[in-house]
């Protein structure tokens, strides 16, 4: 917290978003501006908004702290950059960037919300270093509907593909390199995004389709038509990394692919040892690369996976209840520093200790349990529990009472 301690313009909002950070890695089983208010001490929610809407703090600055946060700690030089995105259900249509929408959490089409994130991944830990809201064409050709949001009136419609380029490029221009870059296909269907990684000399492993077409020596031909032209003594058993069941083995080939821009350029193929599901990668390095080093790198791919799962469990990321757009960039840049704080502490103990061979490694939610149990310990007497019951009780009389008169006032 000391590391952000310059993005406030005073004392009190700032010791505020310590609370809330420390509510966010609270055990809770819902964690917004109520509960964590309530656990964290305080009369009523009304702080706890207000830091999120209308107190003056820097969250752009703040995501930048978190970033070098994670870079110094969780350093390789074989580090790579993992673009992904994530949805979290919504109710209503007035929640920012709220549509009907495929996301990957529901695994259907649901009124959601979807945020793009860049994960730095390396050997020592996982983590988010950037955010970005996806915001839909029905939102920005309605101006009057983004500026109710706290959107500017001039924003631009920008893919998700526009949203990973503009945070990777946020990261390169901040000063810190990396070699790769990983993505599913939306990203790797991209030629904008891959062109762009290519002129700042960045290789890449991108998910594509199986009817994403590539040059070869022989002509285009898709992407399965040319697995299919394979020979058996080309496939190479490799690991892509170990999962929670010991190192995920697959089925490896490569081809490389006669493209007219600089660099090598290759097609990369793996197959399912068990059903025999293929899965295709284009790929791109300035270098000839070998075949373990783009396996390594598609790989990393399942890191944004782990980063969601935990971020969400432990810190909160898309417990938020907030409907405007600075509201919800706040509330993500102090759910990624909490998980930050967790993904460090977790290197740190795996590089400084040794553990017995009884027991594994501490884990993030393992930490996370010790150090509200231990460092943080919050104890709170018999008159705060009732009188948040009161708070509460009071609150929804409110709510039901104006309920009752906008349902009186449409009837007549």
């Amino acid at each position: 917290m000391g590391r952000i301690a310059g993005r406030f313009a005073r004392v009190e909002p700032r010791l505020r978003a310590g609370r809330l950070v420390l509510g966010l890695l609270s055990d809770l089983p819902r964690k917004n501006c109520w509960t964590i208010a309530e656990w964290a001490g305080e009369a009523s929610p009304h702080g706890m908004q207000h830091l999120l809407c209308r107190a003056v703090w820097d969250a752009d600055g703040v995501r930048d702290d978190v970033r070098e946060y994670v870079v110094e700690h969780l350093y390789d030089g074989a580090a790579v950059l993992v673009v992904d995105e994530t949805g979290d259900v919504k109710k209503g249509t007035h929640t920012v960037g709220v549509q009907r929408q495929y996301t990957g959490t529901a695994g259907r089409i649901e009124n959601s919300q979807v945020a793009v994130y860049l994960v730095y991944a390396g050997m020592r830990g996982h983590a988010a270093v950037d955010r970005e809201l996806y915001i839909p064409r029905s939102w920005t050709s309605d101006p009057d509907r983004c500026r109710e949001a706290g959107l500017g009136q001039d924003t631009v419609f920008a893919t998700k593909p526009e949203l990973a380029r503009t945070m990777i490029e946020r990261f390169l221009d901040a000063g810190y390199h990396v070699g790769w870059v990983t993505g599913d296909e939306v990203y790797g269907g991209n030629p904008g995004l891959r062109t762009a990684l290519e002129e700042r000399g960045i290789g890449y492993v991108l998910t594509v389709a199986c009817s994403a077409e590539m040059a070869t020596g022989a002509g285009k031909f898709r992407a399965d038509a040319l697995a299919k032209k394979v020979p058996k003594r080309a496939w190479q058993k490799l690991a892509a990394g170990r999962g929670s069941k010991g190192q995920r083995f697959y089925d490896w080939a490569v081809i490389d692919l006669a493209e007219a821009a600089p660099g090598h350029h290759q097609l990369l193929i793996r197959r399912n040892r068990r059903t025999g599901v293929l899965a295709y990668y284009r790929c791109h390095s300035t270098t000839p690369t070998s075949v373990a080093t783009l396996v390594k790198v598609a790989g990393s791919r399942w890191r944004v996976e782990e980063t969601f799962q935990t971020e969400k469990a432990l810190a909160g990321l898309d417990e938020h209840q907030v409907r405007r757009y600075s509201s919800w960039a706040r509330w993500v840049t102090l759910a990624m520093l909490a998980h930050a704080f967790l993904a460090v502490a977790r290197a740190d103990e795996h590089a400084h200790r040794t553990t017995p061979e009884d027991l594994i490694p501490l884990t993030c939610n393992e930490i996370c349990r010790l150090f509200i149990a231990l460092v943080v310990r919050p104890v709170r007497d018999a008159a705060h529990r009732l009188a948040w019951s009161d708070w509460r009780r009071r609150h929804q009389a409110r709510s039901r009472t104006s309920h009752y008169r906008r349902q009186a006032a449409s009837q007549t």
